[in-house]
């Protein structure tokens, strides 16, 4: 398997929002990270794609303080994770196939919850804002129990959202989805791309990851193999260099 080496913008003068050195992550003998180098500046859209076991959620985890690294440097809108964890928090939005919600809460308990753990101002303005944005304002009073699966990962998106972040984390956030459900998703989501935020989503969908992003890297075995601008890439001949560096089709 070949290796292409970074081509992230390492000079003077860039604004990262998350910077990632030799980062490594052990269960027992098994590394499920071994030495990670990333970085993203501020306001870009990195998909990060791999097989099963590559480690994409396992590095999402970890970015979003949800695991503790067990080596390196990880730095988060130019804070250090292992200092300041709870700053860190501050600043980001984790949308995953975990929804993290609480299923006895409605939909308007769940996001004033998380609204008053962030400090957000204005929160029943906002509240109701983000219900009507993600579709489920009629829905406001229902537990969250009695929604479809599509339904609770939309206001898994509200939720992210409600204190505004900055970076988002978006960890293979399509899946268990039906085609329609999916498809929403993905027009939500090209919607949270916005100026100064910066988003690292990982997607086992190769089309729909390359035409949202600035950028595509490829993690597989526990490193980063590929990382090259999208508008550098050959996207009709993708799947190929996608197998290539990870020996699973896409």
């Amino acid at each position: 398997m070949s290796t292409e080496l970074l081509e992230t913008p390492e000079e003077q003068g860039v604004d990262y929002a998350i910077e990632v050195e030799g980062l490594t992550k052990a269960f027992g003998s098994f590394y499920a990270l071994k030495g990670v180098d990333l970085r993203v500046p501020r306001g870009e859209f990195l998909t990060l794609l791999g097989p099963n076991g590559a480690g994409k959620t396992t590095l999402i985890k970890i970015l979003a303080t949800l695991s503790q690294p067990t080596a390196g440097f990880v730095s988060v809108a130019g804070v250090d994770m292992k200092t300041r964890s709870v700053e860190v928090r501050s600043v980001l939005g984790v949308i995953s196939h975990q929804i993290y919600l609480y299923d006895d809460l409605t939909a308007e308990e769940n996001l004033r919850f998380y609204g008053k753990m962030f400090g957000v101002a204005n929160l029943e303005s906002r509240i109701e804002g983000l219900l009507r944005r993600v579709g489920l304002y009629k829905r406001r009073h229902d537990s969250v129990r009695t929604y479809s699966r599509g339904m609770q990962q939309r206001l898994s998106i509200a939720r992210a959202l409600i204190h505004d972040p900055e970076i988002l984390l978006l960890d293979e956030p399509d899946t268990g989805l039906d085609q329609h459900s999916a498809d929403m998703l993905g027009e939500m989501l090209r919607d949270l791309n916005v100026p100064g935020r910066s988003i690292i989503m990982t997607t086992h969908h190769l089309e729909r990851g390359i035409e949202m992003c600035d950028r595509v890297a490829i993690l597989s075995g526990g490193r980063i193999v590929f990382d090259r601008r999208r508008e550098l890439l050959d996207v009709g001949d993708f799947r190929r260099t996608y197998y290539e560096f990870t020996g699973a089709k896409g």
